[in-house]
């Protein structure tokens, strides 16, 4: 099994930077991609950032130029630093991984924007 665990959520006032962390253990061989989701109220969860383990990155336009992704493959690690928050980034976000064509999911973390 795969065990997926977030952690870095929190409140913070617009402008803010916060850092989330995924930890992932368990049967871990080689992860392909690695990525961070989140589920508007009401609506579909929601792409936010990926990276290769090449290290290539992709982001949402919704947070480009405010977002960074990174992994430490190393230690089974994945970041995203988050800067100048908005209010419209509260959300509970989501690690996923691919590995060995398989999707696993985090239980998620609440990152809340005050304005």
């Amino acid at each position: 099994q795969v065990h997926l665990v977030e952690s870095g959520g929190g409140l913070v006032q617009a402008g803010g930077s916060l850092r989330l962390s995924c930890a992932a253990s368990g049967s871990i061989f080689r992860i392909d991609t690695m990525g961070w989701y989140r589920r508007p109220p009401g609506k579909q969860l929601e792409f936010v950032a990926n990276i290769a383990s090449d290290g290539s990155a992709n982001y949402a336009d919704s947070v480009k130029g405010r977002f960074t992704i990174s992994r430490d493959n190393a230690k089974n690690m994945m970041y995203l630093q988050m800067n100048n928050l908005k209010p419209e980034d509260t959300n509970v976000y989501y690690c996923n991984i691919y590995q060995l064509r398989s999707n696993y999911w985090g239980q998620g973390t609440q990152v809340t924007v005050s304005s």
